[in-house]
């Protein structure tokens, strides 16, 4: 047995031992992995000659309509635990088309180490690909310390759907510290590089020039070569109390992005469902 296979049998048997506030105990070295997807259009359907799980991720193919392909990620062990390096590699080949999600959110939990976890998401596409990242939530639960990194290589005619959402504390706990990075080149050239932190030790995280007692916060950002060039922004929900977001357009004008804050996951969803029903009737 590897050594990194050895860490999740010893993860996934301590995960299930757990009861009421106890958390799992990790590995002192932290697990390195790395799962990898590659989509292809073999000039009919996309195919997947390369689905490699690895570590906490188990890739399982799902059932798709038409030509498109879908590929579920499913945990197979508490991850990311303080220590860990967590990487996910996606790759979209020309014409291809795919959609990537998970069966459950993902939970940042304390470590048996200070160090911070990290958490990078590759995502290339081709000439002419589709590719929809929408993972359920991230929730950062109190103590934990993760950083997470979203890099983003598009060709010029590729279309891109991304949603990210993040809980910051489990109900009734504080967040744990959480820096989130997404950076994005559209055929070879910077269309967003944009980085947010929350928790202690950042400095006014949760006043109300930021997130004003809000605990859910998301993006949504849309990519698509067809789209028109003119967009206002525009604000949706204007109750602080409700949460509210923001459309914006990219410099690149093929780009939009929504920007939301939210009591509740739930809310925020809608907020993030309503940024792409209005961004799509533009």
């Amino acid at each position: 047995m590897s050594h990194a296979a050895q860490i999740v049998d010893d993860r996934a048997a301590s995960t299930g031992s757990l009861s009421g506030a106890e958390e799992p105990a990790g590995h002192p070295h932290g697990v390195r992995a790395t799962a990898r997807i590659r989509a292809t259009y073999n000039g009919r359907a996309t195919t997947l000659p390369q689905l490699r799980s690895d570590g906490p991720f188990h890739l399982r193919r799902m059932r798709t309509d038409g030509n498109s392909a879908k590929v579920g990620i499913i945990g197979a062990m508490s991850a990311p635990l303080g220590g860990d390096r967590l990487t996910i590699d996606v790759t979209v080949e020309d014409r291809a088309l795919l959609e990537v999600t998970t069966a459950a959110a993902t939970l940042a939990l304390r470590g048996p180490t200070a160090a911070p976890a990290t958490y990078d998401v590759r995502l290339t596409a081709g000439e002419h690909a589709g590719l929809r990242w929408l993972p359920r939530p991230l929730i950062s639960a109190a103590d934990s310390n993760l950083r997470q990194t979203c890099h983003v290589e598009l060709a010029s005619t590729a279309r891109l759907l991304l949603r990210e959402e993040q809980i910051l504390g489990r109900a009734n706990e504080d967040p744990g510290h959480l820096v989130s990075r997404l950076l994005v080149h559209r055929a070879g050239r910077p269309l967003l590089d944009q980085q947010t932190a929350y928790g202690n030790p950042e400095p006014g995280w949760d006043g109300p020039a930021r997130l004003h007692g809000h605990r859910a916060v998301g993006q949504l950002l849309l990519v698509d070569p067809k789209m028109g060039t003119r967009h206002d922004p525009v604000l949706l929900r204007t109750g602080s109390r409700d949460g509210c977001a923001v459309l914006t357009p990219l410099a690149d004008g093929r780009a939009l992005l929504a920007t939301a804050v939210a009591p509740t996951s739930s809310v925020l969803r809608e907020l993030l469902d309503e940024a792409l029903a209005h961004a799509l009737r533009g």
